[in-house]
Formats: C-alpha cells, structure tokens, sequence
C-alpha cells in the first residue's frame, strides 16, 4: 500500500510544529506491506491544499493521513469531517504564514458543505487506546489551514472519483512546546509517533 503521509511547517508564534518531527521520524520508519511517501505542507490558504493534490496526482496513492497541530488538545484527534469553510474570526489576530486571513469564503464554490473522512477513524481510536495511547474522534477541524487541506483532499477524491482513502489527524503539542507554556497539554513524541503507526497499521488491516 502506497501512503503519503504529511504535516505542517511551524505556524503563529511556535517555533516548532510536531507533525514536522513526526514527518521525519515515520520516513525513515520499515513498516511491512507499505510504502511511506511524506510531504512537508506550508500553513499558507489554498497553498497547503495545491501542495497536497500535486502529489496525489503524481504519487498516486492508495491512502493520505494529513497531521496537524492542534495545541490545548489532550490527545491524538482523527477527524471526522471537514467543512466548506475558510475563515478567521474577526475577533482573532492569527493569520497564515502569509498574513492571509480570510473570512465567511467557500473552498469550493459547488462543493458540499461538508465531507467526511475516508479513513476508519473509529477502528484507529479504537486501537490506540487498547495500546494506551490517548485518542479521540473529533468532529471539527476548524476552519483553518487544516480544514482547507483536509476538505480540499476529500472533494479531489469525490470530484475525480479516486480508489483512494485519506483524512486528517490533529496532534497535541509536543512536551518540547510545554516546556515554555507548562500548562499546555502535551504528549511525548514518543507517543505520539507511536500513535501515527498504529495508524498506518490500521489501514493494512
């Protein structure tokens, strides 16, 4: 099985994202009955997106499992779905890497407002937690720069009628980003490349 595995770049005030280090880790990872292919994404608007579906089409793979940060989770979060939807709040200050901050814009004109994720996120929770790792379903993904990459894999799927499965898992921060803010909730790296595999076991079921 062919898998493109990918993760974000370092975003807002963080100097660090931990699904680059777990990007890193899971390329130089054996794991019988796959082929792990990995791409770095920027956190930039509809950039995160094309990035993504140019190597689709010429990787051709059998599953995507995008990662992405999501700081103050308390464990790993595969998603459920992905809406038709970019936007920061006007109350917020964050914008991309790009400074880009849009509001109330449709990713895709004529698609859905909503997709589900083509992985078996419940069998994934499912077996993280037997092997003790924390996870969790998650029904949002935001509407930010995650969103945008998972809802525009989904209708590049459904639009081109691709053999394929894909979806997005949000990761907590990293012990290494507590350690400023010692109240963020963290998981190791450990854990969470751990939960990553487990994962991509999953899908060779």
């Amino acid at each position: 099985m062919n898998i493109l595995i990918t993760a974000f770049e370092a975003f807002g005030d963080d100097s660090i994202n931990p699904t680059e280090r777990l990007l890193t880790d899971i390329g130089k990872e054996q794991i019988a009955g796959a082929e792990i292919h990995t791409l770095l994404l920027p956190v930039v608007f509809d950039e995160c997106a094309d990035k993504l579906l140019e190597a689709v089409r010429v990787l051709r793979p059998d599953a995507v499992i995008c990662c992405g940060l999501a700081s103050g989770r308390t464990s790993i979060t595969p998603e459920q779905i992905a809406i038709n939807l970019k936007e920061v709040p006007k109350e917020s200050s964050v914008t991309d890497n790009n400074g880009s901050r849009p509001y109330d814009e449709r990713i895709s004109l004529d698609g859905p407002d909503g997709l589900f994720s083509l992985l078996p996120v419940r069998k994934m929770v499912d077996i993280m937690r037997e092997q003790g790792i924390p996870a969790a379903i998650s029904y949002s993904a935001g509407t930010f720069i995650c969103n945008n990459t998972m809802y525009a894999l989904l209708d590049y799927i459904r639009v081109h009628q691709l053999p394929m499965v894909g979806g997005f898992v949000h990761f907590p921060a990293s012990e290494d980003m507590a350690v400023a803010r010692p109240s963020l909730p963290s998981l190791s790296h450990e854990t969470m490349l751990k939960g990553l595999k487990v994962m991509i076991h999953t899908l060779l079921l």
